[in-house]
């Protein structure tokens, strides 16, 4: 458990860094290839500012990223020696592939705008872009293949069941990983849009005639319904993929234990505190749409049947965690969708720099869609108990046999607080940005392609 928790902790704050590079990178390299394109100094100040976010989230998820990796020797031994033919190839491609491309052209575009053409540096954008969105395509080969693992057949090898490759494209391009892949970097891009959102916000209300932030904060709120829009879909598709391929994790999700026709709970409240942790038809007060859950897991009859958790032979997932993380993912989404909606009624009607309530909530929503991000992955990952590779390995049977319960316990205290202290690290060297920003949102009033403000000279500060 001890080490379950660990791996947990780390992937859930190392998953914030890597989704906000995925999210952010089709952005910077809008704004960088705007900027060279027309001049316009807006884009030139919206490009400064996220690309040093970037950056320091890049180093970030370097730093929290590494550990993992030995743990999968230092925890979960006996997973590597099992399953390492088929997840050493793509981890080792991810490293060489994109992580060095990402990390090299990310030197170019935080410190190579005066040095290199601009054809360059807008190729060091797409660049940096390239990494982060290859560097999730390895890292979700292997995760889904952990889902619905394909390509492989076991063989015996001094005594010891391992797993052997046999069809890399079957394995690479197993049936979960396309819906895992779009879904997963949909989700980032939700995200971070609701990050920029919120921030734009923050800086128009400073500045309502900050040309920068007004651009960044259309873009946002049109992007936002988009994204959000897509997502409600593809998620509705991805449902019913899980349900044919971990029907214990589709159970799991709406909380369903006996086999037959599923409602679908749109809301659910306890009625006991028992409920919390155990919930069930009896315990918890629910507005329902019947058999709903059936329609979905069928793709379309009503009458369909839906195994319940009692019907497995295993035992079942940490239900609560799966049902509860699954109705907050939702639930934000729908939000996301309102927003993406709201905002953009406001930018047809002219008006959404002025209004102020709307910009209030945005800045207020501005980090839940990491929160439906680490929730949805919490569903995708303990949804799979007791399984840590599907069908192949148990989670109890991954485990490192000569680690004891203290040395694990007491190591994931050392990370709980270690990773805490990147986390304000991190918070800190934003908001000396932010402070920064604001400070310049107060010189002037317009940021005007050829540096002027209002027909007045636009002060120079120690970033131009």
């Amino acid at each position: 458990m001890a080490s379950r928790i660990q791996f947990g902790w780390t992937i859930t704050v190392h998953i914030l860094f890597a989704s906000l590079s995925i999210g952010l990178a089709p952005f910077l390299v809008y704004v960088t290839v705007q900027e060279v394109r027309t001049g316009d100094r807006r884009y030139a100040r919206l490009r400064e500012f996220w690309t040093k976010v970037f950056g320091v989230g890049f180093v970030m998820g370097t730093v929290t990223g590494i550990p993992m990796g030995f743990m999968f020797g230092t925890n979960f031994g006996s997973f590597s020696t099992t399953v390492g033919e088929l997840l050493g190839g793509p981890l080792s491609f991810e490293v060489k592939m994109a992580f060095f491309l990402e990390a090299v052209s990310l030197g170019v575009l935080l410190f190579g705008r005066e040095r290199v053409s601009d054809r360059f540096y807008v190729l060091s954008s797409v660049l940096v872009g390239v990494g982060a969105w290859l560097s999730a395509f390895w890292v979700l080969v292997v995760n889904s293949w952990m889902q619905t693992p394909r390509g492989y057949e076991i063989v015996t090898e001094g005594g010891t069941s391992v797993a052997r490759l046999t069809d890399p494209v079957a394995a690479f391009f197993n049936p979960r990983f396309p819906w895992m892949y779009v879904h997963m970097q949909n989700a980032s891009i939700i995200a971070v849009t609701l990050l920029v959102a919120g921030v734009a916000a923050y800086f128009v209300r400073t500045n309502r005639e900050s040309d920068a932030w007004r651009t960044a904060l259309r873009l946002a709120v049109v992007v936002l319904l988009v994204t959000s829009a897509f997502q409600a879909v593809h998620g509705d598709a991805y449902g019913r993929h899980v349900a044919d391929t971990q029907p214990h994790k589709f159970a799991a999700m709406e909380a369903h234990y006996e086999t037959g026709q599923a409602d679908l709970h749109l809301v659910a409240i306890p009625t006991d505190p028992e409920a919390i942790t155990d919930p069930r038809a009896e315990n918890l007060y629910t507005i329902s749409i019947p058999h709903a859950a059936s329609f979905l897991a069928s793709g379309g009859d009503p009458t369909a049947e839906v195994t319940g958790l009692d019907d497995f032979e295993f035992e079942s997932p940490p239900v609560a965690i799966v049902f509860w993380s699954f109705r907050l993912m939702v639930g934000l989404g729908f939000w996301f969708i309102a927003l993406g909606a709201w905002g953009t009624y406001r930018y047809w009607r002219g008006d959404l720099a002025e209004a102020d309530r709307y910009l209030q909530v945005l800045m207020a929503s501005a980090p839940l869609g990491f929160v439906a991000l680490l929730t949805g992955w919490y569903v995708t990952e303990i949804g799979r108990q007791p399984w840590l590779v599907q069908g192949v390995l148990r989670t109890a049977e991954g485990v490192s046999p000569s680690l004891t319960s203290t040395e694990a316990t007491l190591t994931l205290l050392g990370f709980v607080v270690g990773y805490l202290g990147l986390l304000a690290a991190f918070l800190l060297v934003c908001k000396r940005f932010v402070d920064e920003e604001r400070d310049r949102c107060g010189v002037g009033d317009r940021d005007d392609a050829d540096g002027t403000t209002d027909g007045r000279p636009r002060e120079v500060t120690a970033d131009d």
